[in-house]
């Protein structure tokens, strides 16, 4: 606390007070004391003596012989019975009897005696042997009146006064106490002066005081106090003058106050918070902030500070509507475009315009748009596709139409010069009115009013026709028509991109449904169902393949390319394609995928893919014989397939796993099983069962569960199934499904021979086979057949070696097969006029649909097939 501030001065002054009372205390207590203690040391003294003087038995005790002897035990009694210092008792000349110090027996007394040898009592201050003392000295009278001796009591002085000492220390701490209170009093005060005035000194606070004078009647803001109860209290320069208030107007309650708007004084006696809110006061707009003053500490009331707004609230009101337009563009930007459909995306900007912009908004976009092409300049029929408005019974074209705009539309205008129409009053505009004379006047009916028509184009194309329509706000103008522009511009940019993706899914998709099998082959073996769906976000590589094999085998093909979109479609084709040349071959499955996994590797080193096309499959090839009912299968990096039992009992069969093709040096492994007839193999890719929500074991468990218990579903019926429990939502992977139900071949239909390595067993055979044909009704089969059996046994029986079987099986092909044990494989060829021999395979070839030769561990296996006439009949008998 600065000794120059308010609160110092006060402290030192009131310290000053404290310290002269404590002082002119002390000593009015001491003077007071010293009196006081005289008076009362006399008292006792005298009391004290002449109770002495007169006791029984101090006469005799003077006269006796010895007056000591007898009088020195009893004063000593009495000193200390009364509280005195002594008690002298001594003889007419002063000579004293007894005394506290018995060695002052018989000496003189110390002070004057005359007095009470006159018959008075007398007391004096001396300084005797015990120190300062105050003494009375009384006579001892006889019978007769005489004085025969004298008594002298009194006290020591300093005995005296230390009452006086023990009430100083209560006067000096009263007095200290006094000094803390009033310091402590006075650093409250100073605190609090220095919190209402921020410590500042006389001399500041008087130049804030001017400066805040000047301040409150200069600025160009109105400032007004108004108390609790609705009085004025202080009023500026500019509140006067924005007010209009009188000289006078301080001190009155403002509803008094002429002139004031009654809202305005309203809200000023309401003592409510307020935050720019607008009143008109004397023509002008007012921007009025009030706020209660309690909580800044001050007296109860509020603050209100006034600002001319008139000026400000037109900027104000323009800059609101930019930023408005701002924000729509804003948004337009994050909310058109958010996928790649094109009428999701038209919808979209439907969606951000209404009811920010417009009450109403219909897209029109050419046909070929939605189709992923780019429009015909000369086309004029565009397809609405997104219509959104404020209320869904409005009489505008329906979503879905094909509209064909007149040229004196609006619209056709936008759509053939590819700039934006304004229309501000749509009951004037006759070109829009004779476009559809009864649906337009019920627009008019409805309140629609006024219209933009803006080309939706990107890249140079026109793409189609966004229109803005409004009827609960005011007509659109020349401004709103740069904000439709750029708003629709926007959107074309997004449009044109799903247009784009469009036109690249539909090429994928039909690429790969091209490569993939467009009808099943006929077969006997198995009956067989699929479903192939592309994924919605772009194609990818899977396939399937139905492929029949010589001697009424079929073989099943299921694969998977890594990757997505043309170069996994195109790839994916070029694997179909081998695997239709391998199984030509008649190679067994491990074989099969052990080529294909040559032919990706020399894919990868020969072509330059990018990092992210780098070429890899998966697969898995099966061939079913139905006369052995046995089926052979291999995978290389697939899934494995489940089987369904003809007890409805579901397994996924254990099959080797392979690595992935194009990874090499791997070999492949076979498993065989055979099946029951009516069993069901189902074959899938993992766009099937593998999902986000779901892992692969839980896609197959659920796999497992919807084919179990169903012995007597079809394939058709199950693949049904399986897409309707198994099939996401929206497919990120494509998804091949591919089940078939064996079917067995009867046994009476194959027939076969062990031939011994004989030439004269070809006779015994050719009649053998004969006698088979005529049971089974083909007796008009029997002499091509015999001449084909005849070559094919001759040849193995000159140039194979054993053991040599037949096989003839009655499919929907006559099938001739004769095994040896030799793996050398005939060739057909033309024979010269001149050879004896090489005309036997060029005869099958002329006889026979089809032959061929494939092999076995065993050896090689020569087949011929002849077709059956009236196959038809045949099956319906």
């Amino acid at each position: 606390m600065s000794p120059r501030s308010l609160a110092g001065q006060v402290l030192l002054v009131q310290v000053v007070l404290v310290v002269l009372l404590v002082v002119c205390g002390v000593i009015a207590l001491i003077l007071q004391s010293e009196h006081d203690t005289g008076v009362e040391a006399r008292r006792r003294a005298i009391a004290v003596a002449q109770t002495f003087a007169h006791s029984p038995g101090l006469v005799q005790a003077l006269q006796s012989p010895d007056p000591s002897k007898e009088l020195q035990p009893l004063t000593e009694a009495g000193r200390k019975t009364a509280g005195v210092d002594f008690i002298v008792v001594m003889d007419t000349k002063g000579i004293r009897y007894t005394h506290p110090i018995p060695s002052k027996i018989g000496q003189r007394f110390v002070g004057r005696i005359g007095p009470s040898l006159a018959g008075k009592v007398y007391t004096e201050s001396v300084h005797g042997p015990l120190g300062n003392e105050v003494q009375a000295t009384v006579p001892v009278n006889d019978a007769n009146g005489r004085v025969i001796g004298l008594v002298s009591a009194g006290l020591k002085v300093r005995n005296v006064t230390s009452q006086v000492d023990r009430q100083l220390p209560i006067i000096l701490a009263a007095g200290a106490g006094a000094l803390v209170v009033s310091t402590g009093g006075t650093a409250l005060v100073g605190r609090r002066l220095r919190r209402q005035t921020h410590s500042l000194a006389p001399d500041e606070m008087n130049r804030m005081y001017e400066h805040h004078d000047t301040v409150l009647h200069s600025v160009r803001e109105g400032v007004l106090i108004v108390s609790d109860d609705g009085r004025l209290l202080l009023a500026n320069d500019e509140a006067r003058r924005l007010l209009d208030l009188p000289a006078e107007a301080e001190g009155h309650n403002v509803r008094e106050l002429s002139g004031l708007d009654p809202a305005t004084a309203e809200l000023l006696v309401s003592g409510r918070e307020a935050s720019d809110e607008v009143h008109f006061a004397g023509g002008r707009l007012l921007a009025v902030n009030q706020r209660p003053t309690e909580g800044a500490g001050g007296p109860g009331g509020t603050v209100v500070t006034l600002r001319d707004s008139t000026e400000l609230q037109a900027v104000s009101g323009r800059a609101e509507v930019i930023r408005e337009r701002l924000e729509l563009l804003y948004d337009a930007g994050l909310g058109i475009g958010t996928t790649l459909d094109v009428v999701r995306t038209a919808d979209e900007l439907a969606q951000v315009a209404v009811p920010r912009f417009a009450d109403f908004v219909t897209v029109d976009l050419a046909d070929a748009v939605l189709h992923g092409e780019e429009p015909l300049p000369t086309g004029t029929e565009v397809r609405r596709v997104a219509v959104h408005g404020i209320q869904d019974d409005h009489p505008l074209y329906e979503q879905g139409r094909l509209i064909d705009f007149l040229p004196s539309t609006p619209q056709a205008r936008g759509y053939g010069s590819g700039r934006s129409e304004l229309v501000p009053d749509l009951s004037t505009a006759q070109g829009w009115l004779v476009q559809d004379p009864e649906r337009t006047r019920r627009v008019l009916d409805y309140g629609i009013h006024s219209m933009i028509a803006a080309p939706i184009q990107a890249r140079g194309v026109l793409l189609g026709m966004a229109n803005f329509w409004r009827s609960k706000r005011e007509p659109f103008d020349e401004e709103e028509l740069s904000l439709a522009e750029e708003l629709v511009a926007r959107a074309a940019v997004s449009i044109d991109n799903a247009r784009r993706y469009t036109r690249e899914h539909a090429l994928a998709v039909t690429l790969q449904r091209s490569l993939l099998p467009r009808a099943l082959p006929e077969q006997s073996a198995l009956d067989v169902s699929y479903r192939y769906l592309p994924a919605q976000s772009g194609v990818s590589g899977d396939w399937f393949d139905v492929i029949p094999l010589p001697g009424s085998r079929v073989a099943l093909s299921v694969g998977d390319v890594v990757g997505h979109g043309l170069h996994a479609a195109a790839t994916m084709g070029r694997l179909r394609t081998a695997v239709h040349n391998f199984s030509t071959l008649d190679l067994p499955p491990d074989e099969l995928l052990s080529h294909l996994d040559e032919l990706v590797g020399r894919i990868d080193q020969n072509e330059a893919c990018p990092a992210d096309e780098v070429v890899g499959a998966t697969c898995l090839y099966a061939i079913y014989d139905p006369v052995t009912r046995r089926c052979v299968m291999a995978r290389a990096g697939h899934l494995v397939p489940a089987l369904v039992a003809p007890d409805g009992s579901v397994d996924f069969l254990d099959v080797p796993a392979g690595p992935p093709l194009g990874l090499g040096g791997l070999p492949f492994q076979t498993a065989e099983l055979e099946l029951a007839e009516g069993s069901q193999l189902v074959l899938y890719t993992d766009g099937l069962i593998e999902d986000r929500t779901r892992d692969l074991d839980e896609g197959m468990e659920l796999l497992r569960l919807t084919l179990a218990g169903h012995p007597d579903r079809t394939p058709e019926e199950s693949c049904q199934a399986v897409l309707d429990e198994l099939l996401p939502a929206r497919p990120k992977d494509d998804i091949a499904l591919l089940i078939a139900r064996t079917r067995a071949l009867p046994a009476e239909r194959v027939a076969d021979w062990e031939v011994p390595r004989d030439p004269a067993a070809v006779s015994g055979m050719r009649l053998a086979v004969s006698e088979t044909l005529e049971e089974w009704g083909l007796s008009e089969l029997g002499f091509g057949m015999e001449l084909v059996l005849s070559e094919l046994i001759t040849n193995a029986i000159r140039y194979g070696s054993d053991p040599i079987h037949v096989r003839l099986i009655h499919d929907r092909t006559l099938i001739c097969e004769v095994a040896d044990g030799s793996s050398t494989s005939p060739h057909l060829r033309y024979a010269a006029t001149t050879d004896e021999g090489g005309r036997g395979l060029f005869l099958i070839s002329q006889l026979a649909e089809r032959w061929g030769t494939r092999y076995t561990p065993q050896g090689k296996v020569i087949w011929a097939e002849l077709a059956i006439p009236d196959l038809d009949a045949l099956l319906a008998e």
